[in-house]
């Protein structure tokens, strides 16, 4: 049994790449928690893909034990949070289950957009925030200049801040009694019925689901019957531990402290995030506030190239939607592409995870159709429909008018690429709500409608501002515009995965950039080609695809015309008889390519 006063709860946040996790290693190695020879990298980032991008997608959590220069031993519980703003669901999962953050600002770029949005989350979860200015071992770290920003943007007190190096191990020591001293100790009564959050859940293939809890009232135990208040599902406690980062098993978890436990649930779905644990006899009253379940913002399809492979998908999505409670998926069918899913994401880079994870952990190849978001369509009749596929936009004579999602962007780029960061927001149709500088840095806010950022706004952005501007955005809700759905035409027939939702006055030049690229991008056949965009019965661009034509006239060398005439002819007829019969086979990379807008 641990005293509450000798246990802290803290999670680190800052953007991506300022050591989130390099510092969380140092941590762990300062302390002894894990032996030097079992020490890698980025430890606490289990997945493949984690590693390899050099990213953490889920948070995840360690118990490290350490003894403080009075001597008093103390139980830290350390969550380690992603960057990303496709991953901030799993940043306010942690914010909630702990009292305090690191905030860690890179001392050569400073304060970052994301920086920003994980800062308010942990101010929001009412936490105390210890700044740490990380890389002071390389030479263009300017450590004044950054607390001065971390004061002037944020509003938070640097004059305190710890100076770390994570790489080389400067300053550790001091974070751990920062720790310590002036993160609060959590509060909880040892004597009230259990109260207990759960905070993430994930299936193991030898326990079954393994859940993450973190104790706020009351003693959880071996063999104790639990309850999930908002299923009202029953479980008998079968094992209970704490992570050093490896699993270790123990008797108890007393409150503040965060553990796991297992308990032959089946399946993930049946622990949701947020939930509150209690006894199944003699429970709390009332449950804890939950979390905001996550609302998916992009939309695509997934199919198989090989259609036998449905059921491998399936199953593949079905196990991938255990671990991740913000990934939502429903079955549709498609003329082109056979049977398949439509599957919600929080973002672009949350999908690209997803759809390598499918190929990689389950060997499924996919196609991939073009990210859209939901919009509302408003009929005449008063109805209102979410349209999720551009493909199944219902006939707009009885249509009143449609609605997109709009979302907040907070952008900061330094002075010099400003002009091209507001022009790139004017051509995406975004509104300037304000614009203020923090030092040598503009902070833009704009008003942007989410479909014109889905696709490639990030990459775009990145490419003017070279690489020096960070992008944060939250949805504000849906507003009326003139939109229309284009579809793409490849030898007159439709193909679903390349519709789109576009704007009315930008519907001829998107049309004209997407045929203009699929031409080069379909290979040649032995018939020519008409590639069309079409905005309801008008075609507003089009490219044609010549034929590979082989030389039928070859072996005539001089003689009558007609018979080079009447072989030409019989050549010409077989084209038209191939092009009314013949199938055009378009290449998964061109269906990415083609919706990739390049200015």
């Amino acid at each position: 049994m641990t005293d509450l006063a000798k246990i802290r709860n803290f999670s680190i946040v800052a953007h991506i790449d300022h050591g989130k996790s390099t510092l969380a290693d140092r941590l762990i190695q300062e302390t002894g928690t894990v032996q030097d020879r079992d020490m890698k990298e980025q430890l606490l980032d289990a997945m493949d893909i984690e590693r390899e991008r050099g990213i953490t997608i889920k948070a995840n959590t360690v118990r490290i034990d350490y003894v403080a220069d009075d001597g008093e031993a103390y139980v830290l519980n350390l969550i380690d949070t992603p960057g990303h703003v496709d991953f901030a669901y799993e940043v306010s999962r942690s914010m909630q289950a702990v009292e305090g953050s690191l905030l860690v600002v890179d001392s050569t770029q400073g304060v970052e957009a994301q920086t920003l949005a994980n800062v308010y989350q942990a101010i929001e979860a009412d936490h105390e925030i210890v700044p740490v200015l990380n890389k002071i071992d390389l030479p263009a770290s300017d450590c004044d200049r950054v607390a001065e920003q971390i004061e002037d943007v944020i509003g938070i007190d640097a004059s305190d801040a710890i100076h770390v190096s994570a790489k080389t191990g400067v300053g550790i020591h001091e974070t751990l009694e920062a720790i310590v001293n002036r993160l609060p100790a959590p509060k909880g009564d040892r004597d009230a019925p259990l109260k207990a959050m759960l905070v993430d859940s994930w299936y193991d293939a030898y326990l079954g689901v393994i859940v993450l809890v973190r104790i706020v009232d009351g003693v959880l135990k071996k063999g104790d019957r639990i309850r999930m208040m908002s299923t009202n599902a029953v479980y008998p406690v079968e094992r209970i531990g704490v992570f050093r980062p490896a699993m270790q098993v123990i008797d108890e978890l007393g409150p503040g402290e965060i553990g796991f436990l297992t308990a032959s649930i089946k399946q993930v779905r049946d622990t949701r995030v947020g939930d509150t644990i209690t006894h199944e006899k003699k429970g709390c009253e009332k449950p804890l506030p939950g979390f905001k379940p996550a609302q998916p913002v992009v939309f695509c399809g997934l199919f198989p190239v090989d259609n036998a492979e449905f059921e491998d998908l399936r199953t593949a999505i079905e196990k991938l939607s255990l671990n991740d409670a913000s990934f939502s998926s429903e079955m549709e069918t498609s003329a082109a592409l056979g049977f398949g899913f439509r599957c919600g994401f929080l973002g672009l880079l949350h999908l690209e995870v997803i759809r390598d994870r499918l190929e990689r952990e389950y060997g499924i190849e996919l196609i991939t159709t073009a990210p859209s978001v939901v919009y509302h369509v408003h009929m005449r009749d008063g109805e209102v429909r979410e349209l999720h596929n551009p493909a199944d936009m219902p006939d707009l004579t009885h249509v009143d008018h449609i609605e997109e999602p709009r979302i907040k962007a907070t952008i900061l780029v330094p002075d010099e690429y400003l002009g091209d960061v507001l022009k790139l927001c004017q051509d995406r149709r975004g509104i300037q709500l304000d614009l203020t500088y923090a030092g040598s840095r503009a902070m833009v806010v704009y008003d942007l409608p989410l479909n014109e950022v889905v696709f490639d706004f990030y990459d775009r952005l990145k490419s003017v501002t070279k690489g020096y501007a960070s992008f944060d955005y939250q949805m504000i809700g849906y507003r009326e515009d003139h939109l229309v759905k284009m579809q793409i035409l490849v030898n007159e027939e439709p193909v679903d995965a390349l519709s789109v939702m576009v704007h009315r006055d930008r519907a001829e030049t998107r049309g004209r950039a997407m045929v203009e690229k699929l031409k080069e991008l379909i290979p040649r056949h032995m018939f020519k080609i008409p590639i069309q965009a079409a905005v309801g019965g008008r075609v507003v661009a089009r490219e044609t695809l010549s034929a590979m034509r082989k030389d039928v006239t070859a072996k005539c060398y001089g003689g009558d015309a007609t018979r080079k005439r009447k072989l030409l002819d019989k050549q010409k007829a077989g084209k038209k008889k191939m092009r009314q019969f013949g199938k055009v086979e378009i290449p998964q990379q061109a269906f990415i390519s083609a919706l990739k807008m390049d200015d």
